[in-house]
């Protein structure tokens, strides 16, 4: 499975949530079926894509909040899932492309090609409602169903390690940051 068809057959559904991404492939994809102000792309700061859309989420309660991680960035921050099992927001789903590679940064691989097991750490984290799945289909269908339960959710998406050719965005980083500050400030004005 691709980590962007998994990305387009939900892309309709992101319209009304917080999206925050990782650095590099998953930003540039869901960038490239277009990005809207709604989307938050963490190109700087691998490994905090997790924790930013935990405070999000906790500072936001009545928005669902979307986290695209990848399992590099993840393993890089591990204890964000003992954060979030710990304040459990139920408005929050934290997806994690597992390619079992840092592709955006050469391809080396990670420690979930030799087995470390994201699904068992974040359930012995606390996570409460934990997936992986291994196609579009299951992808999509547990995404939907992860969107409409009050439960905190995390998924994992095993993906093959491949990408976008480049990662050149039209959108500047500045931009899109103060963007999506305006975006959140006109849902709290409502």
């Amino acid at each position: 499975m691709f980590r962007l068809d998994c990305l387009r057959s939900v892309y309709s559904e992101l319209e009304d949530y917080l999206v925050v991404t990782i650095m590099g492939a998953v930003a540039a994809e869901l960038q490239s079926l277009g990005h809207r102000p709604n989307f938050f792309y963490l190109q700087h700061a691998m490994g905090l894509a997790s924790s930013t859309g935990l405070g999000l989420a906790l500072c936001l309660p009545n928005r669902r909040v979307i986290v695209f991680d990848g399992d590099g960035s993840l393993l890089m921050n591990l204890g964000s899932l003992s954060t979030m099992a710990r304040y459990r927001p139920r408005n929050l789903t934290h997806v994690v492309f597992d390619n079992e590679s840092l592709l955006s940064v050469g391809g080396f691989p990670t420690a979930t090609s030799t087995g470390t097991d994201l699904e068992g750490i974040a359930r012995s984290a606390g996570i409460p409602r934990v997936v992986t799945v291994r196609d579009v289909e299951d992808f999509r269908t547990t995404f939907c169903e992860a969107s409409q339960t009050n439960e905190l959710t995390t998924i994992i998406a095993k993906v093959e390690a491949a990408g976008p050719s480049g990662y050149v965005s039209d959108l500047s980083l500045l931009e899109n940051r103060f963007q999506f500050r305006r975006y959140i400030q006109s849902l709290t004005q409502h």
